[in-house]
């Protein structure tokens, strides 16, 4: 059991490394007070494609990365558990 361990514990060290360096690469979305204001457009061709672009790419790795970090945290609580 001790070995499952480390092995989950690496991994999870590597995406929590990961995850830090993919969210500090990201730009900020919001827009601000004059976003708030004007409204945005979600109409436009580059909001359709947004998913195939850089920015999207980081986004769905972001959320990927975090949700594989809430789950290894949690199987981690359960090997040290046991």
């Amino acid at each position: 059991m001790e070995i499952a361990r480390n092995i989950v514990l690496v991994i999870y060290l590597i995406v929590c490394v990961a995850l830090i360096i993919v969210a500090t690469v990201q730009t900020k979305e919001s827009q601000g007070a004059s976003g708030a204001i004007t409204g945005s457009s979600t109409n436009n061709f580059y909001e359709k494609n947004k998913g195939r672009t850089k920015t999207g790419k980081l986004k769905r790795t972001t959320i990927f990365l975090g949700i594989l970090f809430a789950v290894l945290a949690v199987v981690l609580g359960i090997l040290y558990v046991m």
